[in-house]
Parts: structure tokens; sequence; C-alpha cells
């Protein structure tokens, strides 16, 4: 049995907010190359096709399932379980390799270790939430396509 922390929940939060502010601020937002300027557009239509599959009233930065959660399982979804997770570290290797610092590399792994956790964290309670997910999980890749 899943215990929910809201502790844990809103320090994840807190971490991933912390590492995307600290370097979204660090450097500029639009890349100077053409490639990692379509990297940031790749990982923005990623982010946008998951909000328009999963909808708004389903979206929260909480790891925390909602009341009446339901599994969806369409668009970038069928392939990953986290596309905005995704998205948020496609987005932002795209700025840290624009100006790749110790710093902002250091930052983008923190980056990674917050998300990974948060979403380990999360499907831990959407197992125990969700009859269906497990099967889910046995379908789809966590975050990376073809990868894990």
């Amino acid at each position: 049995m899943m215990i929910r922390s809201p502790f844990r929940s809103f320090g994840l939060v807190f971490g991933q907010f912390a590492c995307l502010g600290a370097i979204a601020f660090s450097g500029p937002l639009l890349p100077s190359s053409p490639l990692l300027l379509g990297l940031l557009a790749a990982g923005l239509g990623l982010s946008l096709w998951a909000l328009l599959t999963m909808r708004l009233h389903r979206l929260s930065v909480l790891p925390d399932p909602l009341p009446r959660v339901e599994l969806v399982s369409t668009g970038p979804y069928r392939l990953i379980r986290h596309p905005m997770y995704a998205s948020l570290l496609i987005v932002t290797l795209a700025w840290v390799l624009n100006v790749p610092t110790l710093w902002r590399w250091a930052l983008w792994l923190a980056l990674l270790v917050v998300l990974v956790t948060k979403l380990s964290y999360e499907e831990q309670m959407l197992v125990a939430t969700i009859p269906g997910y497990r099967a889910y999980q046995q379908r789809s890749w966590r975050l990376v396509p073809f990868l894990w």
C-alpha cells in the first residue's frame, strides 16, 4: 500500500520548479542554433500534444492522482506514460546545450533526478488507484520511447 505524503509531493514539485527556473533564468530562452531551436520546438510540441490529449481539467503539477482520475492512453500517452516530463527535459536540454556551463548541466541532471523520482512516486500511486494501470505500464515506455 502506497502512503501519500504531501511533504514529498510538494518537495518534488518545488525541486522541479527550482531547477526549471534556474535553468531558464541562467541563459537565453531562444537558442541561437537552428538545431537547438528545433529541439526546443520539439519539446514544446510534445508538451502541447500531451496537454491537448490530456485536457486541462486532468492536469496537476502534483504527482498525486486527482479524484476520479482516468487513464489516458491516446496521443503521446500511447507510447510514453510521462510526455509532460519528457517535454520538460527536452526543452531544458535545448537551453543547456545552447549555453553549456557546468552549473547548467548540474541543474539539468538534478531536474532529471527529481522528475524520475516524481514519476516513480506518481506511478506507485496510479497502480494503487487505477485498475488498468499496471497493464498500461507493460505496453508503454516511461519517458523515452524504445529505451525506458
